[in-house]
């Protein structure tokens, strides 16, 4: 079998997805998602222009040989671009694997583990009153475990807090626009929320938090202890996630689960957090942490220290990640949990499914391969417009993580 064709397919159903299809000389073809928010272009142009004319002619089924063609074979390494490409490579060869065996990918990375797929949902309101109904909500619907995060007093914009009563997404039309953000007031204000969520709750569901890189070691290992008796599941990115000796401090002063790497692209990001045990769950997706292949290095040194996998699964990653992270999770031994926004109707428009939320869980069919396919008719109705994320400022002016 050899590589014949491989086009980028760029669609807006709602929001952008970038999703790379390879074809082969025996009519399999396979899909890769390469979404990276913000920067979907410059995804498609690392593809284009360099990844695809050397995929021609390659044998399909060599997965960790053209892994490390782009990767090791590239002298600048790393970097959100590159390995989104790779990602996306990586996931359509697998995909095709499976196709041209007649199994779906779970059954490649060792079979079942699980039958189910623990998930958790957002509950988002302007102010605590509305964010406690919120989780309500979610707890009606089955889900187990959900991540709380509510606007605070005294600041305009807060994250994963929509201004409307659509769902959240934080990529706005056109360049991006600046929020304003005050440390202060979040860290007085958090442990007061989840007082009250447990209040109103108890402690039979999971509750989860990202405070999405925006403290110091030192303010993150105060929430992280703050929020001790509320009994998290995880905190997520207490602090950015670039020097990962920052958990050390929060580590030493708290035992709150700590969930990092949404941002990250590779195993190298996370030596330090495994090795030291300073982290509870890897957060890097698929799509951007190198595909199925990559990932399953980074979760095996995972597993021998205690840690499991949580994976990014916002909206602003397509079906096509999703269906390839629930059949990952199906297989590995150290699964956590699975981060689960559902995508819009229109975006079933575009991209068919192979799986379906129940009750708290999420399930994935035997479709071989993957098991997501594409309508590239429907794709091109929708065409790209570009969205931008935020830009976030301390309240005197100064350019802070957003």
């Amino acid at each position: 079998m050899k590589i014949t064709e491989a086009k980028v397919i760029l669609s807006c159903p709602g929001r952008n997805f970038v999703t790379l299809k390879i074809m082969t000389d025996e009519g399999i073809y396979g899909l890769g998602d390469a979404t990276l928010n913000g920067m979907e272009k410059a995804v498609v142009a690392y593809l284009e222009n360099y990844c695809i004319p050397a995929l021609i002619g390659k044998d399909p089924c060599r997965i960790e040989d053209i892994w490390h063609y782009f990767y090791r074979g590239v002298y600048w390494l790393r970097g959100s671009v590159s390995l989104t490409a790779i990602s996306a490579i990586d996931m359509a060869l697998w995909d095709i694997k499976g196709k041209s065996l007649n199994t779906p990918l779970y059954n490649l990375l060792g079979g079942k583990s699980r039958d189910r797929i623990l998930v958790y949902c957002h509950a988002n309101g302007k102010d605590a009153e509305e964010t406690i109904d919120k989780v309500g909500e979610k707890i009606s619907k089955g889900f187990r475990a959900v991540r709380v995060q509510s606007g605070v007093p005294g600041i305009e914009d807060a994250y994963g807090v929509p201004k409307d009563d659509r769902p959240y997404e934080p990529a706005a039309k056109g360049l991006a626009h600046e929020e304003t953000w005050d440390t202060t007031k979040y860290l007085n204000f958090l442990p007061l929320l989840f007082r009250k969520v447990r209040d109103v709750y108890g402690e039979n569901v999971h509750l989860l938090h990202d405070a999405h890189h925006r403290c110091t070691p030192v303010e993150g290992a105060r929430l992280a202890k703050e929020l001790e008796p509320f009994h998290l599941f995880w905190l997520e990115d207490p602090v950015t996630g670039e020097l990962q000796e920052s958990l050390r401090l929060i580590r030493h002063h708290s035992t709150t689960p700590i969930a990092i790497g949404e941002v990250y692209n590779t195993i190298f990001d996370h030596t330090t957090l495994i090795t030291e045990q300073l982290i509870d769950y890897i957060r890097m997706p698929l799509v951007h942490g190198g595909g199925i292949t990559h990932m399953l290095k980074v979760a095996a040194m995972a597993s021998v220290y205690h840690i499991n996998t949580g994976f990014h699964g916002a909206t602003d990653l397509s079906p096509v990640n999703l269906a390839a992270a629930l059949h990952f999770n199906t297989a590995i031994n150290n699964f956590g949990i699975q981060e689960y926004m559902p995508h819009q109707d229109i975006v079933h428009e575009v991209f068919s499914i192979n799986y379906r939320y129940d009750d708290g869980f999420m399930f994935v069919d035997d479709s071989p391969g993957i098991g997501v396919d594409i309508d590239e008719k429907k794709a091109a109705e929708y065409p790209y417009e570009m969205a931008s994320l935020p830009v976030n400022r301390k309240t005197d002016g100064t350019i802070f993580y957003w």
